[in-house]
């Protein structure tokens, strides 16, 4: 074997084992906030899910060991290992995989510039691939008699929801920071509204996951905020503040969770996440396609005078404005 295949082996090795190194420290993070359903331990918001779809879309299939691994290794911290874990070793590695499979087979693309992109992730992405290791793992302590029958479907739907929430709330903020880039030429006033953007998340996320009174409404017109003025970069991180201010919350029963049952504080919780994530996610991408379609238009009508100023030589030819110029110098 010759130095380049032992390179190659040797990058293909620590690629592996630094998704086993992630996947396992988000997942002792996603445990510090567990509920018990039943006798199962099932978590809001698992992480590990959202960056391993992310691992597999940058860094190839040839990963899915490390997700393995890295199942394995949060699973083997928690107790013994046992013949049930088995199943959800197998059902938490396939799921992101056939994430994946589906994502690639659809032409996703990482950079969720179109509304298609937002729909993929969320239902080929997220919805309908962790129902394997919700299935997969739930069925496992089923039969091994560490899960009752009349706590099944509760533990299935809490399995699947954490799963799924862990690619719509965790996946969006890992495709930004891998394309993250420092701007150049970015007005005073843009930074000023990102600070502003930024300080009003934080305020009235607290204040909504805090206060006794039904305020979780209250954190959508911030995320439509930031959705419609900064896209992704500026509603992914917003949604995953939400999302684990909310989750802390309903694990200490404080706020608008408090006096409520285990099963309705679950319920309630997830749907929050859910129509947060999809709130921001999707109409992110629908604005950036939107201005792709106007900068596409603009370029081409600049296309066209050029053309105009070679067929007629010595003829001035007005710049075209962008779209929208006109309508913003009558509205002055």
């Amino acid at each position: 074997m010759g130095r380049p295949e032992i390179r190659r082996g040797a990058v293909a090795l620590a690629r592996v084992l630094a998704v086993a190194a992630v996947y396992y420290g988000a997942g002792r993070l996603g445990l510090l906030r567990q509920v018990v359903l039943d006798g199962t331990r099932v978590t809001p918001l698992w992480p590990p899910t959202g960056i391993a779809v992310v691992s597999l879309l940058f860094l190839g299939p040839a990963v899915w060991p490390g997700v393995a691994l890295g199942t394995l290794a949060v699973t083997a911290s928690l107790s013994p290992l046992d013949l049930a874990d088995v199943g959800v070793i197998v059902g938490n590695t396939l799921a992101p995989v056939c994430a994946y499979l589906l994502l690639r087979w659809v032409g996703f693309r990482t950079e969720l510039d179109r509304l298609w992109d937002g729909v993929a992730l969320v239902f080929l992405g997220a919805l309908a691939p962790m129902t394997v290791s919700a299935t997969l793992g739930t069925v496992s302590l089923l039969l091994n008699g560490a899960l009752p029958s009349s706590g099944y479907g509760a533990a299935w739907s809490a399995w699947w929801a954490g799963d799924a929430m862990g690619v719509l709330v965790v996946a969006p903020v890992l495709l930004v920071l891998a394309r993250a880039r420092m701007p150049r030429e970015v007005p005073v006033s843009r930074w000023a509204e990102a600070a502003a953007l930024a300080v009003c998340a934080v305020v009235v996320i607290l204040v909504a996951t805090h206060s006794s009174l039904a305020l979780l409404f209250l954190p959508f017109p911030v995320l439509i905020w930031a959705a419609l003025r900064f896209q992704l970069p500026g509603a992914a991180p917003c949604t995953l503040l939400l999302s684990v201010a909310a989750i802390v919350a309903a694990t200490d029963h404080t706020g608008p969770f408090d006096h409520h049952g285990l099963a309705a504080t679950m319920v309630n919780l997830q749907a929050l996440n859910g129509s947060a994530a999809l709130t921001g996610l999707l109409l992110s991408a629908i604005v950036t396609e939107q201005n792709a379609v106007r900068r596409r238009i603009e370029e081409a009508c600049q296309e066209l005078a050029e053309v105009v100023d070679r067929l007629a030589p010595g003829t001035a030819t007005p710049r075209i404005p962008p779209v929208g110029a006109d309508r913003r110098r009558r509205g002055s």
